[in-house]
């Protein structure tokens, strides 16, 4: 007889085994196993179609001694996709998830592996199991069994399959998922286990109750501690964990409790190492290390401490490796944690005394938009609040001209908005008559007031702030680039303009009323701007009535 005709025979008698006791049943659930075993083709298909599927759900739920042999045939009948559906049909899923209580570990992977077949990919069946409560059990056996690799290995690709689910999570949550997870990861034969530890990590550690579990548990510490392990080599799978670990850190840095953690006054492992991967020759670790930095620099004693203990050089030496045909996402990242540092005021003067803004001017020949686009908000930052930066800055020809340029792109919206932000800030914090001066010959005034029309508030306010302040301290220099650009006529129009904002009215009224202080008050009789002025002073925002009122009055003055 072929192997073909005894896998019929056996589904034959097992498709009408009503009759049959288990001692007949089990040589032929043995035939359909080896057949299974042996990857016949079609087998899997030929279990499914002979109508057994209901058959072995009764013996599963009768939780007779055939369960464990018919749990594999099971588990070998699902590594095909088709056969999947009409396992579920058959209620297979129902009857082997109580069999996840058993004592006996050769059930219990048996089990595993069926239901973890059946389910692979059915976000509804994965969803039912979380409901039918397989989370703390899976835990459990992991805690029972934890020398037991095929066994350790099915229930983590479990947990792995179903970690996306939010009901998932939050039942993980309950457990002390986080110190099973890491006991395991230390132990891992292979980078196989690792990553689908690693994969289940990433996944909870989106939930922010999970990410102070993690901290607490010591999570980052553990995966620290496996990254420095295996640093150094070329094998891809090394690196492939060291990705997805440092990754993962960078994730849990972004809940704030385990971030300060994780910080711990600038002693943290966590902290220590991540400034050494600023200066690995991993570039994964690098980018890690910048953003690690960026996520640690979220509040004012952070920064303040790690300036202290020197963070600055090192983000400044890795921007510079990569200035010429570097890595952006790196220059982004530096940029980031230059620019999150720089917030705080005391922070702002040491970094210039460092000479931080000469020595990130050399990216200023990156084409890469988000490297442009990041640097020019870190200058931003530098500057604000402080007139002697911005005095330097804004008498720098060069980095003038590269602001033009970035203020005409049309290819990211960002930069030229950035640029333009830069100029109104070089003016604002310096109050500089050489500067006005300078941006005015480089061609800037026509950039700020076309900035004066942008669509969002905070920009308009800045340009017209910048500009009223330009005009008080060099109204020559500001009176043919205002001409050309029309911009008395605009200014009536923004004043007119019924649906503006009233911030952005007030700022209007500021630079108005610099202009007919600094000599322009015929130039305002001229285009009817005392008419608009009259409306505005019965305003009903009192700040705006009252600016338009001592206008008037300034112009009255003038005739």
């Amino acid at each position: 007889m072929t192997d073909v005709d005894s896998l019929s025979d056996a589904l034959k008698a097992v498709s009408v085994s009503t009759e049959l006791v288990e001692e007949e049943l089990k040589p032929h659930l043995d035939t359909i196993l080896a057949a299974l075993l042996d990857k016949k083709e079609s087998a899997a298909a030929d279990v499914s179609r002979s109508g057994i599927l209901p058959t072995l759900a009764q013996i599963l739920r009768d939780k007779s001694s055939l369960s464990c042999q018919v749990a594999l045939v099971v588990a070998e009948t699902a590594r095909e996709a088709s056969v999947r559906e009409p396992c579920i049909e058959a209620g297979l899923v129902k009857v082997l998830v109580p069999h996840l209580s058993s004592s006996d570990p050769e059930m219990l992977l048996n089990t595993g592996r069926a239901i973890g077949r059946i389910c692979f990919d059915n976000s509804y069946q994965q969803d039912q199991l979380v409901q039918s409560g397989v989370i703390p059990r899976l835990v459990s056996i992991i805690q029972e069994y934890p020398d037991n690799d095929p066994l350790i290995n099915v229930c983590l690709l479990a947990l792995c399959n179903l970690a996306d689910i939010d009901s998932a999570r939050d039942a993980l949550a309950q457990q002390d998922i986080a110190e099973v997870l890491i006991f395991q990861l230390k132990r891992a034969p292979d980078a196989e286990r690792r990553h689908v530890i690693l994969e289940i990590l990433a996944s909870l550690g989106e939930s922010d109750s999970l990410k102070l579990q993690f901290a607490e548990s010591r999570v980052p510490e553990a995966l620290s501690e496996m990254i420095s392990s295996l640093q150094g080599g070329s094998n891809p799978h090394d690196l492939c964990s060291i990705k997805i670990a440092s990754n993962l850190i960078v994730s849990l840095l972004l809940g704030d409790e385990s971030m300060q953690k994780c910080f711990a006054e600038g002693s943290g492992l966590v902290y220590q190492d991540v400034l050494s991967w600023l200066q690995s020759s991993n570039l994964q670790l690098q980018l890690s290390g910048a953003l690690a930095i960026a996520n640690f620099a979220r509040n004012d004693s952070n920064c303040v401490k790690m300036l202290d203990l020197g963070v600055v050089p090192h983000i400044l030496t890795l921007l510079e490796r990569h200035v010429d045909q570097g890595d952006v996402s790196i220059q982004h990242a530096g940029l980031s944690a230059l620019r999150n540092l720089a917030i705080p005021a005391s922070n702002k003067v040491r970094m210039l005394e460092d000479g931080v803004a000469e020595r990130i001017k050399t990216l200023l020949r990156s084409d890469m938009p988000p490297v442009q686009f990041k640097l020019l908000g870190t200058l931003r930052m530098l500057v604000d609040g402080q007139e002697e930066a911005a005095l330097v800055l804004g008498r720098d020809a060069e980095l003038l001209t590269q602001i033009m340029d970035w203020c005409e792109t049309k290819e990211h919206g960002g930069v030229k908005g950035e640029a333009s932000r830069l100029l109104a800030a070089l003016i604002r914090h310096s109050r500089s008559p050489e500067v006005v001066g300078a941006v005015a010959k480089a061609g800037g005034v026509q950039h700020l007031i076309s900035m004066a029309t942008s669509e969002h508030v905070i920009m308009q306010n800045e340009a017209l702030v910048a500009l009223a302040i330009a005009s008080a301290v060099d109204v020559e220099s500001m009176k043919a680039p205002f001409k050309e650009a029309e911009l008395l006529p605009m200014l009536q129009k923004m004043l007119e303009d019924p649906v503006a904002a009233v911030e952005v009215k007030f700022s209007a009224l500021g630079l108005i009323c610099s202009l007919a202080q600094s000599g322009m008050a015929e130039e305002l009789k001229s285009c009817n701007i005392k008419e608009s002025l009259h409306k505005l002073a019965d305003d009903k925002s009192a700040k705006v009535a009252s600016q338009a009122t001592s206008i008037l009055a300034i112009l009255e003055e003038s005739s």
